[in-house]
């Protein structure tokens, strides 16, 4: 846990006796659920006003790679297209768990909505193990995390249910404490839905229209397989990060601080990167 210093503006340690439950599992498992956030009535406008973002604005074609139909079931950047999720994001259930982890001073990184269709194969990298962002702090083989020291936690992931998402509708999965690792999931289990991390079995986050599932960026996590009734799912998913981490509302080639004459001298991939014009990847992609 953390706090910002405010005469000398600087991170400081904070008890963790001091933070809510759920700040506690969130560092120490990776996960926490949060019930009830929103009401029907607070869920209906929400969704009403995601759905119309839907209906005014195109799919963003941030990977060209993926089909059509992929890049309809989501929208970037739903903070600068919707006063209600701009809202939303600052609600302080949900400040009051990710702030005593990212510090008083988090921002949104990154803010898209999701409407998976039901019965649908999802072809995308959520429906495999992966990690957001990390590991942020990568162990070598055989090395585990001294568990005398508060696991530091960069950045939050967020899932503001606009309608039920039982197991058959194949609900977000997260490792727990598999952020300990500091690995990413072994390449050759990412579709195994038994996979473990020291004997931590895999934990659905099943939930109902107004909870709120929390992740962190370095956990374990996917969409876990759907069954019969799939009802396809429609969440906010916004991602809170610390101070340092750069927003990934839109993706750099649009959204950077150069010259115009400072981009055209970019020319290789790696003088692209280094001057701050990355492909989409994690957050903004």
């Amino acid at each position: 846990m953390l706090t910002r210093g405010r005469d000398v503006p600087y991170l400081r340690f904070r008890p963790s006796e001091d933070a809510p439950a759920d700040s506690r599992r969130l560092e120490q498992e990776g996960w926490a659920l949060l019930r009830g956030v929103l009401d029907a009535d607070e869920v209906a406008t929400l969704a009403a006003d995601i759905t119309r973002v839907y209906d005014e604005y195109p799919p963003d074609n941030r990977r060209p790679h993926r089909a059509g139909a992929e890049h309809e079931q989501f929208r970037y950047e739903m903070i600068n297209r919707s006063a209600a999720c701009q809202r939303v994001a600052g609600h302080p259930r949900i400040l009051s768990v990710v702030e005593p982890l990212l510090g008083e001073d988090c921002h949104v990184i990154a803010c898209t909505a999701w409407r998976n269709p039901p019965a649908v194969e999802h072809t995308h990298g959520g429906g495999l193990w992966h990690l957001d962002a990390g590991p942020h702090l990568p162990l070598p083989p055989g090395v585990d995390w001294d568990e005398r020291i508060p696991h530091p936690v960069f950045a939050v992931g967020c899932h503001l249910l606009l309608q039920d998402c039982p197991a058959a509708c194949g609900p977000t999965g997260v490792i727990p404490r598999s952020h300990l690792s500091g690995i990413a999931p072994p390449a050759d289990r990412l579709e195994d839905p038994s996979l473990s991390w020291r004997d931590n079995q895999p934990l659905s986050l099943a939930a109902e229209a107004g909870d709120v599932q929390l992740f962190v960026s370095d956990v374990w996590h996917r969409r876990l397989p759907t069954g019969p009734g799939d009802a396809g799912r429609f969440f906010l998913q916004i991602h809170y990060g610390r101070r340092d981490l750069a927003q990934r509302l839109r993706p750099t080639a649009s959204a950077n601080q150069l010259s115009a004459e400072a981009a055209e001298r970019a020319v290789s991939d790696r003088e692209r990167t280094l001057v701050g014009l990355h492909r989409p990847l994690f957050y903004d992609g």
